[in-house]
């Protein structure tokens, strides 16, 4: 059963709550698999990438609830990715002696003003952000839909496998297998959206 998309505040604008535990723990499932790849490709071992997930958890907290994230300065996920590569950079180097995160301006000063990442950093970050909303969207969405559609989305959309192909396994026409694979495409966009526009434009 297809249901169509629900509306929801702004993840980001309901961040400012520190007491709404669900839009944290949602920025969490997000963003945290995605600075624990980020911490780890770097050459952090998994319990120190885990660590280092809740470092740039409580200076992206700090800096939200004192109101000191400034949009003007750059994309949210820009944000996120300076903060998270420079305490990568800053464990590195400390070797082991991994600095903790306090969310105070002093933190939020340092970490924004190291230089920008490599143009490689940033593509590989963009490239892992955009598998992770992927994979984060395409879990929120499943329930959604019937085993029938999202077994022609995936067969089509993810795995590249001719329509006719996919329609003649399913037992359903072809022109049905399209539009199986447009509908659930359709919303995973619009939940992927919610969160890009709300990075977009800030708090």
């Amino acid at each position: 059963m297809d249901t169509a998309p629900t509306t929801r505040p702004s993840l980001l604008i309901r961040l400012r709550d520190p007491a709404d535990e669900r839009a944290w723990a949602e920025f969490v499932d997000i963003y945290g698999p995605l600075i624990q790849r980020l911490a780890q490709g770097r050459g952090l071992q998994h319990a120190d990438a885990e660590d280092l997930v809740q470092d740039v958890f409580r200076v992206v907290a700090g800096a939200i609830e004192g109101g000191r994230y400034d949009p003007s300065r750059g994309s949210f996920r820009g944000w996120l990715f300076r903060i998270a590569r420079n305490l990568t950079l800053k464990a590195l180097t400390a070797q082991g002696r991994q600095p903790r995160g306090s969310g105070d301006t002093g933190v939020l000063n340092f970490l924004e003003e190291q230089p920008a990442p490599a143009l490689e950093d940033s593509a590989q970050f963009e490239a892992a952000y955009r598998r992770r909303m992927l994979e984060w969207a395409a879990r929120k969405v499943r329930g959604e839909f019937s085993e029938t559609a999202w077994r022609a989305f995936l067969a089509t959309g993810v795995e590249a496998r001719p329509a006719a192909d996919v329609a003649r396994e399913l037992g359903i026409k072809v022109g049905s297998v399209y539009n199986l694979k447009c509908r659930v495409m359709a919303r995973l966009r619009s939940e992927i959206e919610q969160v890009q526009d709300a990075e977009n434009t800030g708090f």
